[in-house]
């Protein structure tokens, strides 16, 4: 099915299904593989090796989120473009996006790399944690240049109306990335930067299958001369800030809690943390799969006037939001022990109890937060980037160092709620709360351009039948 038949003519209820779903699908092959990585690290390396990767991890996901900057900043106005009838500014700003993302790769990969025993350091770790924390930190650093396109991708096969190939591709890069770190880790002995090669491999050897249609010029979005500007850039980096914000100031804020863990509570208090992590790394690529799949239909529609047809859209990746987040509340309540037990088998009794307590106090980060998420997913797919971004950096920083300030021991505050650990992992469900309030108050501001009557079809596309207001 072509982007146009999709976006423009498919039933909202029927586009939800098929974009969503697969999209969902694909980012939950990429959650599972997640999961499989810190259980398979934390079996055959141990503690140890698993607290030095979550260490490492938000310096990994700083350099990825650069790509994703671009890749996402890139695919909104390439979306609206479409809905315009734009095809040649829509390709440039492909083109063009392609080649900023393996520039910025290569500048990124490098410095991390020859920073990255500063930057472990400056996180209080030491010895054997540290030079892990180091190997796996520059695994990654090396391959960036050829693994950041990938988080690209993703989003041009999506506009393509390749929704399918999207899911494949995701569900490809899981199965290759799981297989070969069982082959290195339980086969071959290796250690823990072996855990980042297997997953830098895959999503080498899948973008480069990805992109194989693109160079033959089979698909809806075509390489062309690049024709940079400055307002074209602008563009691009407005659109993509949300993303970059919330990936950026998320993994600060890991930074900052990874480093009063390590005082706090030591190796144990990071595991848990990583714990956490790795649940929250299983449900936010559902919700990204079904809001950001949408994201082109959105922008595709938005552009095109079609503004009946948006909100229905947007109803359904609502509703989908909260259904995931209260199934995942429910799981994660029911079986904390278990969850725990995956990645950290042989843990003590004093390690359970507080793995399970921090479990359960994250678990109620889902009531609130499937709203925020949506919302800012909403925003940027209709090019609405100042509200997003509000709401992304709000979300991923401001709020959480404020809950840290309030909830554990600093100074003064020491006196009048001394939370320790427990307001660590309180911090979560606080953050989630005050993000849902401030969802409601944007969307309260934008109501009535959201609400806004379509703009008449063309006459040659008038025969369109279009069911938007079908409920989900």
């Amino acid at each position: 099915m072509n982007s146009h038949t999709l976006f423009a003519k498919t039933p909202p209820l029927k586009l939800f299904f098929l974009a969503s779903i697969p999209g969902a699908i694909g980012m939950l092959a990429s959650a599972i593989y997640q999961l499989v990585d810190g259980i398979l690290v934390g079996q055959f390396l141990g503690e140890t090796a698993f607290a030095a990767i979550n260490l490492a991890m938000p310096f990994v996901i700083i350099n990825f989120a650069l790509a994703d900057l671009i890749g996402v900043g890139s695919a909104v106005p390439i979306a609206i473009n479409l809905g315009q009838k734009e095809e040649a500014k829509a390709n440039n700003i492909f083109t063009c996006s392609c080649l900023m993302i393996v520039g910025t790769g290569i500048i990124i990969g490098a410095l991390l790399y020859f920073m990255a025993p500063l930057l472990i350091e400056l996180m209080g770790a030491e010895g054997r944690f540290a030079l892990l924390a180091v190997q796996y930190l520059q695994v990654y650093a090396i391959c960036s240049p050829l693994t950041t396109i990938i988080f690209a991708v993703d989003n041009y096969l999506r506009i393509c109306g390749k929704i399918r190939s999207s899911m494949g591709l995701n569900i490809l890069m899981a199965v290759l990335g799981a297989g070969m770190e069982i082959v290195f880790l339980y086969v071959f002995k290796w250690g823990v930067w072996a855990a980042a090669l297997a997953f830098c491999l895959s999503m080498i050897i899948c973008a480069i299958i990805a992109f194989i249609p693109f160079f033959r010029g089979k698909m809806l979005l075509r390489f062309c001369r690049p024709r940079f500007s400055v307002k074209m850039v602008r563009q691009i980096l407005a659109c993509g800030t949300p993303t970059f914000l919330n990936n950026v100031a998320g993994r600060v804020t890991s930074i900052v809690l990874n480093a009063i863990l390590v005082r706090l509570g030591g190796e144990s208090a990071v595991s848990i943390y990583g714990i956490l992590m790795y649940v929250e790394g299983f449900i936010q690529p559902l919700l990204y799969g079904m809001c950001d799949s949408l994201q082109p239909a959105i922008g595709y529609n938005w552009g095109a006037g079609q503004y009946s047809r948006v909100r229905a859209i947007g109803k359904c990746c609502f509703i989908a939001s909260a259904i995931i987040s209260l199934i995942s509340v429910s799981v994660i309540l029911l079986f904390p022990e278990q969850i725990t037990q995956l990645f950290v088998p042989d843990s003590d009794a004093d390690f359970l109890v507080t793995a399970v307590l921090a479990l359960q106090l994250f678990s109620l980060t889902y009531v609130t937060r499937w709203f925020s998420f949506a919302m800012q997913s909403f925003m940027l797919a209709i090019e609405k980037t100042l509200p997003a971004s509000l709401l992304s950096i709000s979300t991923a920083l401001v709020f959480p160092l404020l809950l840290i300030l309030i909830l554990w021991p600093l100074g003064l505050i020491t006196i009048l709620w001394p939370m320790g650990l427990t307001g660590i992992w309180l911090n979560f469900a606080g953050t989630s709360l005050l993000a849902m309030i401030l969802g409601f108050i944007l969307f309260g501001k934008y109501r009535s351009e959201l609400m806004q009557a379509d703009i008449p079809r063309p006459q040659n596309d008038q025969s369109i039948t279009e069911q938007t207001g079908a409920a989900c």
